[in-house]
């Protein structure tokens, strides 16, 4: 186990990824864009130069071995009209409740295999690092890394954590709804009983570091994060979440999403330890108003520490257990994420974003740049 070092400032680590190149934009031929569609040439050329990333996207695979790997998924088709060069693909296991010893490893497995056959039946491949990552990028390959939301599968068992790194696992929710059965830290939605960060959750972490896993802290209360972020070695993400003063027109929704939403000062003491915060779509009843949240998260944070982690689905969600496919609910769908949407996700959003006065360059960031440089950080540190 390596030693724990600590915190990044936020001027260190921007100090250090400049000279990395890693969180600018990669200038293309703007006619390279992956449209359906004549988009404005401005709003086109921006997404070819960019290396768009939704940092928090749910791809929907049978977790029961008998169904594996389901109902072809055309995510190839899906990632080009939306104009996002990547994804970061996750799942989570405690959707249906987990009752039963070596349950939650049983479904990691089945999920992971469902997702390395559905990957070959699109043409696509994992992104390991910046290297692979760029390279798709170059030759307008979508590309996904990938996540899985909550550390349920390890169940004690910090081994497994290699194993899941090795099958290509870049990217780890520490915490979902439900606690782990060996807990890893409180979760933000659930009375706190930990204190914080458990013990094993702080192990979790140490591993991620020496590994070159990036982590991510969605779903987990203030105390949590304050003890990761005394822990971590390398810059983190909270892949999906809002500011919590922008709350939207929909006052059941808002009620029901403010214990997920973040305050001012905690979004600082994120960004001020060189992390990343994504802006979900949840809450913003329309493209305007989410490049609006995203205007209100960086005028508290600044630019270079806010991302795009919508929480939606690219692909038909999945009833596992004999559901099949169906269609989810309004605004689920990435590329449906709003009321007469007619183009892509990612054009939508950079189109929006131009309208409220962000430029290009902002956008390069927000839109994939923040995300690129937490995440080679977090993996390049491999060797």
């Amino acid at each position: 186990m390596t030693k724990s070092q600590p915190t990044w400032s936020r001027r260190q680590f921007l100090a250090a990824v400049a000279v990395t190149g890693a969180g600018t934009a990669m200038m293309l031929n703007p006619l390279a864009a992956w449209a359906i569609g004549e988009p404005d040439p401005s709003v086109a050329a921006i997404v070819a130069a960019t290396i768009g990333v939704d940092t928090h996207n749910h791809i929907d695979v049978p977790l029961i071995a008998a169904e594996v790997p389901g109902p072809n998924i055309d995510l190839v088709g899906e990632m080009k009209r939306s104009g996002l060069s990547a994804i970061c693909m996750t799942f989570a296991l405690d959707y249906q409740k987990l009752q039963n010893p070596g349950e939650a490893y049983e479904r990691f497995k089945n999920g992971l295999a469902s997702m390395d056959q559905q990957l070959v039946r699109n043409g696509m491949k994992r992104s390991l690092n910046m290297a692979d990552l760029r390279a798709a990028h170059k030759k307008h390959q979508p590309t996904v890394i990938q996540s899985i939301e909550g550390g349920h599968f390890l169940e004690g068992h910090l081994e497994r954590l290699e194993e899941a790194y090795d099958w290509g696992l870049r990217h780890l929710g520490l915490l979902h709804d439900s606690d782990a059965s060996v807990p890893l830290g409180d979760v933000y939605t659930n009375p706190p009983r930990y204190g914080g960060l458990t013990a094993f959750g702080a192990d979790v972490i140490r591993e991620c570091n020496r590994l070159g896993i990036l982590i991510d802290l969605a779903h987990a209360n203030v105390e949590t994060v304050a003890a990761a972020l005394k822990l971590t070695a390398h810059p983190v993400i909270i892949s999906h979440t809002g500011l919590d003063t922008q709350l939207g027109q929909d006052s059941n929704m808002a009620r029901m999403m403010r214990p997920r939403l973040i305050s001012r000062e905690q979004a600082k003491i994120v960004a001020d330890a060189g992390g990343v915060i994504g802006v979900w779509t949840h809450l913003a009843d329309s493209p305007l108003a989410y490049a609006q949240n995203v205007r209100a998260l960086v005028d508290i944070i600044g630019i270079d520490h806010v991302c795009i982690g919508t929480d939606t689905k690219l692909t038909p969600a999945y009833n596992s257990g004999g559901g099949g496919q169906n269609h989810g609910r309004p605004g689920e769908r990435t590329n449906q994420a709003w009321p007469d949407q007619r183009s892509g996700f990612y054009y939508t959003v950079v189109d929006a974003m131009l309208k409220v006065g962000f430029t290009a360059d902002e956008i390069g960031k927000v839109g994939g740049g923040n995300f690129c440089r937490v995440f080679d950080a977090a993996t390049a540190r491999r060797h």
